[in-house]
């Protein structure tokens, strides 16, 4: 049988942004007591796409082609608030109140870029966020947070090597952003014949 071959693409903050977010989990941790554990600041990530468990390495290959395509702006992405999801494992996370446009359009390109290119993508709603704390004992309303300046330029692959304890992150790939905005669709009327 193989190994799980989890992967999922993500953006991937640099040492600055990584040292930010840990003092907030750190901080919140301090004042809201929760039982959990701290996520290990080297796994913290954003996830922009989900392929899977099991993903076949013709679809790995096809995902690998369509992230070299991907032309798009680096951006800056402000955390200033914290949550929690609940789920059994009540993760705590970092996000932003405001979504930057170029955030959702990577997703949105992404996504329908490896679909059309026959990569499988997990279906679920795009809730942008950085995870920080797991099995905390209560849930976070939204808390703001000293906010976290993310200078974002790159996206990454990452594989979850789940036979190994505990996980391993393996980067497969990254890629820049260095395109630009598209232009928005045209609003001129069309004269029908």
């Amino acid at each position: 049988m193989a190994e799980p071959n989890r992967l999922f693409f993500a953006l991937w903050p640099d040492e600055a942004a990584r040292a930010a977010c840990a003092a907030a989990a750190r901080d919140l941790k301090l004042r809201m007591q929760p039982d959990g554990y701290l996520l290990r600041p080297e796994r913290y990530h954003l996830t922009l796409t989900y392929l899977g468990d099991a993903v076949p390495p013709a679809q790995e290959q096809a995902a690998l082609q369509v992230a070299r395509r991907m032309s798009l702006p680096p951006f800056t992405l402000l955390l200033d608030q914290a949550g929690s999801f609940r789920n059994r494992e009540v993760p705590w996370y970092l996000a932003a109140r405001e979504t930057p446009p170029e955030l959702t359009l990577l997703h949105d390109r992404l996504r329908d870029e490896l679909r059309a290119a026959g990569v499988a993508v997990e279906r679920m709603r795009f809730a942008p966020h950085l995870t920080v704390v797991r099995n905390a004992s209560v849930a976070l309303p939204p808390t703001r947070i000293e906010p976290v300046r993310w200078a974002v330029n790159e996206f990454v692959l990452i594989r979850s090597v789940l036979h190994r304890q505990p996980a391993v992150y393996e980067l497969l790939g990254r890629w820049p952003l260095d395109g630009r905005m598209p232009a928005p669709p045209s609003t001129e009327q069309m004269t029908l014949f």
